[in-house]
């Protein structure tokens, strides 16, 4: 959606502090382990931007919380690539001059203005995996994005879990269930029959670029609505909707989310 589009469907410029108070409303607190999902263009023409959305979100969950949001980047094999496709003699190219993975400066790809902005404030800290990254502000950002293995990055060894281990909330702001990265630690956890995927990425070791191999589980979002769907009216407790600025927003027990998820995909993978 254009700008000029958002300011037509927009009564009223969203100004950061309707949003804060929009974020209570819907239940987020001081002292909440918050992961974020979002899109800017859904809350309508907020005045100040995405830095206007971080701020609201910072200052509600305070630094006796911690927000989290997924910063997901588009370093990967060449080979997989689909959207769009390179042409079969560029990947050898590719994979030995793309610039290697840099928490403190590589883009996202794909994940919107929001989580963009978010990783660049400096007090934000981010995880060390080259494809699935999230970064964390807050009083336990720094072991949540700790330690987060190369291998199955959405899984156990994955900020993901850590939230699991806090008891954190997902807040879908403006986003889908198709967007709600926790429904991935969820299908690592789920007891039904998978497969592995191999892929790479370009690091820093020792201050020299390497390209290194990758094994994630095999993911799929392609019923996560489903899975959402079922979940909130399974487990209507565990969710609150509402509206931030113009956007639908959700925000949800993770544990509980993921608890049900699993075994949704169990039964129904």
């Amino acid at each position: 959606m254009s700008e000029q589009e958002t300011i037509e469907q927009s009564d009223e410029p969203i100004t950061g502090e309707r949003i804060a108070d929009d974020l209570r409303t819907l239940g987020i607190s001081a002292g909440d382990t918050l992961l974020v999902h979002s899109s800017l263009s859904a809350l309508g023409w907020v005045s100040g931007g995405a830095p206007a959305v971080v701020d609201a979100l910072r200052s509600v969950v305070t630094d006796d919380g911690t927000l989290v949001l997924p910063t997901h980047t588009g370093l990967s094999d060449p080979e997989s690539w689909q959207n769009p496709p390179v042409p079969d003699d560029w990947k050898e190219t590719i994979r030995a001059t793309m610039s290697p993975y840099r928490p403190e400066i590589t883009p996202t790809r794909g994940m919107g203005a929001i989580p963009e902005t978010f990783r660049s404030y400096p007090d934000v800290v981010r995880s060390r995996h080259p494809h699935h990254s999230f970064a964390a502000w807050g009083t336990d950002a720094e072991s949540i994005v700790a330690d987060h293995e190369y291998d199955f990055g959405l899984g156990e060894s994955s900020p993901l879990a850590d939230v699991y281990d806090r008891d954190g909330t997902v807040l879908l702001l403006g986003a889908g269930y198709d967007s709600n990265t926790s429904l991935h630690l969820a299908e690592h956890r789920g007891d039904y029959e998978k497969e592995n995927d191999t892929d790479g990425a370009p690091v820093l070791k020792d201050g020299e670029r390497e390209w290194i191999q990758l094994t994630g589980l095999a993911l799929s979002d392609d019923d996560f609505e489903q899975v959402g769907e079922a979940f909130e009216t399974e487990r209507p407790e565990a969710v609150t909707r509402g509206r931030v600025g113009s956007a639908d927003a959700v925000a949800m027990r993770q544990r509980e989310l993921v608890d049900f998820a699993s075994e949704w995909f169990s039964e129904n993978r």
